[in-house]
């Protein structure tokens, strides 16, 4: 009887002063004259890691033929559904697609789209810093994610020669 007394006193007495309000006060005050890591975004960057995963891009052949044969492996092993494939068979009996999409809302940048290609077409490039002015343009069609390709290739094959050093 006589703890369970002193219980409730000893918790009267932290509440009257502010004891919780105290002790989190002493962590801010701890860390008040302490240097900062705080990194200013637009100038300065932290480093990125070599299997970081950003906005996807399908890649051509040297002689500027596109890599995907169509197989739609990455549309079936994709957890998301974020992707979408038609594909039609060209007179010389190969299959290209006619329409890939990929809905970047859907998207959880797993990278299995990019680990079940047999061709290495679709890729996911470091880029980041991306965004959208008008509704449906999160959905990147074939030509979107070819231009990405286009643009950042030596980027891309550069990243995929060192990702090749890891594995």
């Amino acid at each position: 009887m006589g703890g369970v007394m002193m219980n409730k006193i000893a918790h009267f007495i932290k509440s009257f002063t502010l004891w919780e309000l105290l002790k989190g006060l002493s962590v801010t005050g701890r860390y008040l004259f302490k240097t900062k890591v705080t990194i200013q975004y637009p100038e300065e960057k932290t480093p990125m890691s070599p299997r970081f995963r950003g906005l996807h891009a399908l890649r051509r052949y040297a002689n500027g033929e596109e890599r995907c044969i169509a197989c739609k492996l990455c549309e079936a092993v994709c957890p998301a559904l974020a992707i979408t494939i038609d594909s039609e068979e060209r007179e010389d009996g190969t299959r290209r697609t006619t329409r890939y999409d990929i809905d970047l809302f859907k998207c959880i940048y797993c990278g299995f789209c990019e680990e079940a290609c047999p061709v290495d077409s679709i890729v996911e490039t470091h880029i980041f810093e991306y965004h959208f002015e008008e509704h449906g343009s999160q959905v990147m069609t074939k030509e979107m994610l070819l231009e990405m390709g286009d643009k950042y290739e030596k980027e891309i094959a550069a990243n995929r020669e060192a990702d090749a050093k890891y594995r």
